[in-house]
């Protein structure tokens, strides 16, 4: 099965699955970037469509004094993060995510990653467009930083199809277990 086909089949599945269980354990989560995390600055993803919730993890962080950062998608498949806290408003570009407006520029030392599918080697399908692995690639230059997927464990497959630019997640975080 090709990504394309993946890509379909897992969001069907995964979209009949959120609907009844579209919680994380934002404890876990927490106690992970406490103990793995270079420092405060985490990126995150506003929840679009499907995707896992993180507003419950956003409003914990903020109140542990973590600085929240969420994804802006720039042209040519570019992503940078920029602070924003759940008090500020948003925008929605033009795939109809929400974005913060272009304030602070942030470069996160965690990055909390949606996905449509993974596998037990910790590697991610995302949704074909790349920004995330594009994104990862330019900061691992500057600094070590920590990936860490979201999914329900409806959406583990047996082997996802990685080509040369697909980077690995340090964890993957279902509402069952942590992988690592």
């Amino acid at each position: 099965m090709n990504k394309f086909q993946l890509r379909k089949k897992i969001s069907k599945i995964r979209s009949k699955f959120v609907r009844k269980k579209n919680t994380i354990n934002s404890e876990a989560i927490i106690k992970l970037i406490e103990q793995k995390s270079l420092n405060k600055k985490i990126g995150l993803y506003y929840p679009f469509g499907d995707e896992l919730s993180t507003l419950e993890l956003m409003k914990r962080l903020t109140k542990k004094k973590f600085i929240i950062s969420l994804p802006i998608i720039n042209n040519k498949f570019d992503m940078s993060f920029y602070s924003w806290s759940p008090n500020e408003p948003l925008t929605i570009n033009r795939y109809g995510i929400l974005e913060p407006f272009k304030e602070k520029k942030i470069t996160p030392s965690t990055l909390i990653i949606p996905m449509l599918a993974f596998d037990t080697n910790l590697n991610r399908l995302g949704y074909g467009g790349g920004f995330y692995d594009r994104f990862i690639q330019k900061i691992e230059k500057q600094n070590n930083c920590v990936k860490i997927g979201l999914a329900l464990s409806c959406q583990k497959i047996n082997k996802v199809p990685v080509g040369k630019y697909d980077k690995k997640m340090d964890f993957i975080i279902t509402e069952k277990r942590i992988y690592k």
